[in-house]
């Protein structure tokens, strides 16, 4: 947070400063910016509830900053307004994605993170747009964040006019679909409000039944432990047998509600050069081929890279259970004997689950 601003509310013609902003935003490479208020007391009692029933599994974390997450005043004291900025992602130059779902032999990456970690991208514009406004208006109060706080930037984003919040939970546009990340700036400038988005979901049910292990529950209800992306990414432990198999070959995130979802026919190519190109040819990789990576290899092909956080053993863990659920053939199961008796307990478990469904010769298409 910065120093306080010393401007005076009553000089300042805010709309325009307002419009300004917005044009040094889509100059940095957002496609889209827009501004918000504080109260999110509807997405507050929706999250209370989601917190309740225990949606979140083991991300303890959404709950530990209690209320802060959903009162911005309470995470940054003297918070007026919310700066949302929205940027696409989706790399037009990769694999095509439901090619390689249905190609069992290779590894699904979510299409968000076959990039450079957005976190480091938008952050870095988010501070050059900061700079753009405190250019105009002197020192202000301010933070910046990127999916790194308690932020309800989904809420936030909604109330700032960049979209609305779809059945899947996610972000939405007739415009461009969902395939882009959302950024903030909490300020304490006064500056107007734009106008929300209207919904277009209609009876739409896309989503919902595209979701391959029934993660989305309800209309705009995630729970979370179900969700593919969550057990590969946010969940340490091991996954849960019964959902094994309907991870199917997804090593990292899940993308089946977006691709399911008609608006997303209209999805932008990343006009971001970080975000299309692809990154060590994660598009159309191998499961045999992932998984013979050491450690020091993974390091290296994963710097700069979002799937660095979920670190080596996780990244083995969900490279067994898509091996178990990949045909059967002798390079899956030499490579898989081949980590057998891998150091780590957590690895060990997922590639002897994965050898005992090859034993067998399950069928690893199967369902709960």
């Amino acid at each position: 947070m910065s120093v306080p601003r010393s401007d005076s509310a009553g000089t300042r013609d805010w709309a325009r400063l307002a419009a300004d902003i917005a044009s040094w935003g889509r100059e940095l490479g957002f496609q889209e910016v827009g501004i918000a208020d504080t109260e999110l007391s509807e997405a507050e009692n929706h999250l209370q509830r989601w917190l309740a029933a225990g949606r979140h599994g083991d991300m303890a974390y959404m709950a530990r900053h209690g209320t802060a997450r959903s009162r911005p005043a309470e995470l940054v004291a003297g918070t007026l307004r919310v700066v949302s900025a929205r940027m696409n992602y989706w790399p037009a130059d990769a694999a095509d994605a439901a090619s390689v779902l249905a190609d069992r032999e290779r590894a699904y990456v979510a299409r968000y993170a076959l990039g450079r970690d957005y976190h480091k991208v938008l952050r870095t514009r988010l501070a050059q747009l900061v700079d753009r406004i405190a250019a105009e208006v002197g020192p202000f109060g301010y933070r910046v964040f990127t999916d790194s706080a308690p932020v309800l930037e989904v809420a936030l984003a909604a109330k700032a006019g960049l979209g609305w919040r779809g059945k899947h939970t996610l972000l939405l546009t007739r415009e461009v679909g969902s395939y882009f990340f959302l950024g903030e700036i909490y300020t304490d400038l006064p500056l107007p409000e734009t106008a929300a988005a209207s919904a277009h979901c209609g009876t739409c049910t896309a989503c919902i039944d595209a979701c391959p292990t029934g993660a989305i529950v309800a209309p705009y209800e995630l729970d979370a432990r179900r969700c593919i992306s969550y057990l590969t990414i946010e969940h340490h432990g091991a996954i849960p047998e019964a959902l094994r198999p309907l991870v199917g070959n997804r090593i990292y995130g899940c993308d089946d509600c977006q691709l399911a979802c008609p608006w997303n026919r209209f999805a932008a190519a990343a006009a971001e050069p970080d975000f299309r190109a692809v990154r060590h040819g994660l598009d159309r990789a191998t499961l045999v081929e992932l998984f013979a990576w050491t450690r020091e290899q993974f390091d290296t092909r994963t710097a700069g890279s979002a799937i660095r956080r979920i670190g080596y053993e996780r990244w083995l863990r969900n490279l067994a259970v898509a091996m178990g659920n990949a045909p059967r053939s002798d390079a899956v199961v030499s490579a898989l004997a081949r980590r057998a008796d891998d150091p780590s307990p957590l690895v060990r478990e997922h590639v002897a689950w994965a050898l005992a469904r090859h034993r067998k010769g399950s069928d690893p298409i199967t369902t709960l």
